[in-house]
């Protein structure tokens, strides 16, 4: 539809505030002086048909008008314009003007065929008020139209007045729309057109077989837009420009899914059925449509690549991903690129076009033709296809297929330029005047911009236009093989890109990216690492996200709190109990210069990891740790390292540990801790030496003396036992003859050894057994 917002004159809104309040100062005139500039009514054109007519058919327009101001509109009229102006060039179709800054009242591009006897003229009986629509149909035979029977384009609408006072009638509306005019003979040449279709969705899968809404699958239903953009490819041949992502999220619905709504409580999703018949329907399509496919997630190549590092990387992660795609089916697949406008610079160009896995010089790259200036822009004849120039890349040139942007222009205002009908008019004049100029063969390419038709219903009437007499559609494959060799031409210069992922978005997605790549680098074999971990930080970066910023967040805050989860099950042990590293220091002892302390690592994930422990101290640098071997570490197991430490100086050292994965990784937040360091200073080691030589000096004194004694005074041998006079038998069956306490003779007295002899202090008792047990204990000579 068109649709235009239309003004009073300054003249118009002086005769009203005069009318109204004749006796108000100019302050009050100066305060109401807005309405000058309130809309006036909406003009929007509804059909045009036919939509290329030929000298002597009548036109017919249908539309409505509204009445969008707060003013009054009497004897309201509508009237057919056109602008006599024939045109018969591109480039003068391109240079139509707009008007869009003059009042209604001032524009002269369209004149009104007012005449009253005609068709051409609607009056309406009733005023037309505030907010009030009304319809209208006008019929315009040929002859009133006044432009004689050569075929070119010229610009029509319908204009709308009504009187504000009984004296002034204003316009105070109109729209204007393209019509070409044939004259029903053969073109000079016939336009070979490939209309490239996007099939692409932002993404909605959170993990697994969660999802964020019903999105996907209502746009895939019969009547949402992928549903739609889908059964134009099975009536015209067309070239499908895929996001395998979407393909990934669409074939998980098609399996189940459900959808996470609030307080993360999710229930099942309703769409399976259609999104099953969707792909299906797709599969079929490819038999006669070839497809292209995106980098995975369709990512915002400029803004990755300008944000550098980890960003940078994801767009050759993409590409690589889509070269290793499974698309399933006997046919294959191209591998392509999407640039638009201010994303289009060399730099861009090479950067997403080499440098990943599985990159061919035949590879498709899609840009169109308004990122050139329109001084500069290729001529994109006879071919759309380009080697755009990148001097500064590893490659010197990457072939381009330059899409024309004016066959998806609309107009001729910019403010009806996603108008399905202006579409429409606009496809069919831009052909036309191809067709009816020059000589040779002619290919084209179409291909609609991103947020273009979020409904599809433009691209529908785009489609249209394929079967003008003038137009022979084809697929991008036929025109590839058509052009052998393509023309050089150079890249347009950097100028401001295109609104993008905002710079909080990319600053989100360079956490997850570091985030994921840690997770992967502590598995033991990266090569088992989760592919869906991968390919959900890939459409993270998607410019699906443009208008969607609320979910982008969603997005990414799930993706990374999922991520982080994981990570946190690989962490230190502390003391006490087994609790994490994160929540109290670890206090070990170095007894000496030289120490050792274990530190635990936990394994709480379900696969098997690589990981090693860094030990530093942010404030000392005596702390010395000798080289930390890395483990492997069973999944729900410990790892035990035994840290090897020395430290010059005594006291508490405030450490930091933390563990690394096999990459050399940190994993998290570093661990607390606190090392005492029992070492002694110089002069205390003096002390120590000094007192072991005293010691050992003393000991060895002590025994050179006795030695030295023995030598002097040998002791005498002892003598054996008398056989003459044998020892007694003991009454008492002991088979001991001595004790430690001394000897017996061969009495069997006990004697002891003078020096041993003692004298005893007894307490007398009263019954004098004390002196008696003396007596005999001591015995006598006699027994």
């Amino acid at each position: 539809m068109f649709r235009r917002r239309l003004r009073l004159s300054a003249a118009t809104a002086a005769s009203l505030m005069i009318v109204a309040s004749a006796t108000v100062c100019a302050a009050t005139t100066a305060a109401a002086s807005p309405l000058a500039d309130d809309p006036v009514v909406d003009v929007t054109i509804d059909s045009f048909t036919p939509a290329t007519p030929r000298p002597g058919q009548a036109v017919t327009i249908t539309g409505q008008v509204t009445n969008t101001s707060n003013v009054t509109l009497e004897n309201p009229q509508a009237i057919a314009c056109i602008d006599e102006t024939r045109l018969t060039t591109p480039a003068e179709l391109a240079a139509i003007p707009t008007e869009e800054n003059k009042p209604v009242n001032n524009r002269n591009t369209c004149h009104g065929l007012d005449n009253a006897d005609s068709t051409t003229f609607q009056a309406y009986t009733e005023p037309l008020a505030p907010k009030a629509t009304v319809k209208f149909q006008l019929v315009v035979p040929w002859a009133e139209w006044n432009i004689g029977r050569k075929p070119g384009v010229y610009a029509v609408g319908v204009m709308f007045r009504g009187n504000v006072t009984k004296e002034d009638r204003v316009t105070a509306g109109r729209s204007r729309t393209l019509m070409p005019v044939t004259d029903g003979k053969p073109t000079a040449r016939k336009v070979t057109t490939a209309v490239v279709l996007p099939l692409r969705h932002r993404p909605t899968m959170l993990a697994n077989d969660r999802f964020a809404n019903e999105s996907l699958a209502t746009a895939m239903a019969p009547t949402g837009a992928l549903g739609r953009l889908l059964s134009l490819g099975q009536k015209q041949p067309v070239t499908w420009l895929v996001d395998p992502a979407m393909l990934d999220e669409a074939r998980q619905m098609r399996d189940g899914y459900r959808v996470v709504g609030a307080n993360n409580i999710s229930k099942p999703g309703t769409g399976a059925k259609a999104v099953a018949n969707w792909l299906k329907a797709f599969d079929a399509t490819r038999a006669k449509n070839p497809a292209i496919l995106l980098p995975y997630g369709d990512p915002d190549v400029a803004g990755l690549i300008d944000g550098g590092g980890t960003l940078r990387d994801l767009v050759s992660q993409s590409r690589a991903a889509t070269e290793q795609y499974n698309l399933g089916g006997a046919q294959g697949f191209n591998s392509g690129l999407w640039l638009e406008n201010g994303s289009v610079t060399s730099r861009n160009l090479a950067a997403a076009s080499t440098g990943y896995a599985g990159s061919r010089p035949d590879d498709t790259t899609f840009v169109s033709s308004s990122s050139w200036p329109a001084a500069d822009r290729p001529s994109l004849s006879p071919s759309p296809l380009y080697d755009v120039l990148t001097p500064e890349g590893p490659v010197k040139s990457v072939r381009t297929v330059i899409a024309d942007s004016a066959l998806t222009a609309g107009g001729p205002d910019p403010a009806d330029a996603s108008s399905p009908l202006q579409v429409r008019q606009r496809f069919a004049a831009e052909t036309e005047l191809l067709a009816s100029t020059g000589k040779g063969p002619l290919s084209v390419v179409a291909l609609p911009p991103r947020g273009w038709d979020p409904d599809g219903l433009a691209t529908a009437q785009l489609m249209q236009g394929l079967s003008l007499p003038w137009v022979t559609p084809v697929t991008l494959n036929q025109i590839n093989a058509a052009t052998p060799k393509p023309i050089v031409t150079k890249a347009p210069a950097a100028t401001h890109q295109t609104p993008g992922l905002t710079s909080g978005q990319l600053d989100q997605i360079r956490q997850l990216s570091n985030s994921t790549n840690t997770f992967i680098s502590l598995l033991n074999n990266i090569e088992q690492a989760d592919e869906n971990l991968r390919r959900a930080l890939l459409r993270s970066g998607s410019t699906s996200w443009r208008g969607f910023a609320d979910e982008a967040q969603r997005f990414i805050s799930y993706e990374q709190g999922g991520v982080v989860s994981q990570l946190n099950k690989v962490h230190l042990v502390t003391n006490a109990g087994g609790e994490r590293g994160q929540h109290r220091a670890i206090k070990v002892n170095l007894s000496g210069s030289k120490g050792q302390f274990p530190l635990t690592v936990e394994n709480g994930l379900d696969m098997t990891i690589r990981v090693g422990v860094s030990v530093s101290s942010p404030n000392r640098d005596d702390l010395r740790i000798q080289p930390i071997q890395q483990k492997i570490v069973p999944p729900h197991q410990k790892a035990t390292f035994q840290i090897k430490a020395s430290a010059e100086q005594n006291g508490v050292i405030r450490a930091e540990a933390e563990v690394i994965s096999g990459q050399q990784i940190p994993l998290g937040r570093s661990q607390e801790l606190v090392i005492q360091a029992a070492q002694y200073g110089s002069v205390g080691w003096i002390l120590v030496g000094a007192a072991c030589a005293l010691l050992f000096g003393t000991s060895a004194v002590r025994i050179y003396r006795r030695i030295r004694s023995e030598k002097r005074n040998p002791t005498a041998p002892e003598p054996g036992p008398d056989p003459l006079h044998p020892a007694p038998l003991d009454p008492t069956g002991s088979t001991d003859s001595t004790d430690s306490a001394g000897s017996t003779d061969s009495t069997g007295r006990l004697e002891l050894p003078a020096d041993e002899l003692q004298p005893l202090a007894i307490d007398p008792e009263p019954n004098g057994h004390a002196q008696e047990s003396l007596k005999e204990g001591v015995g006598t000579k006699d027994g």
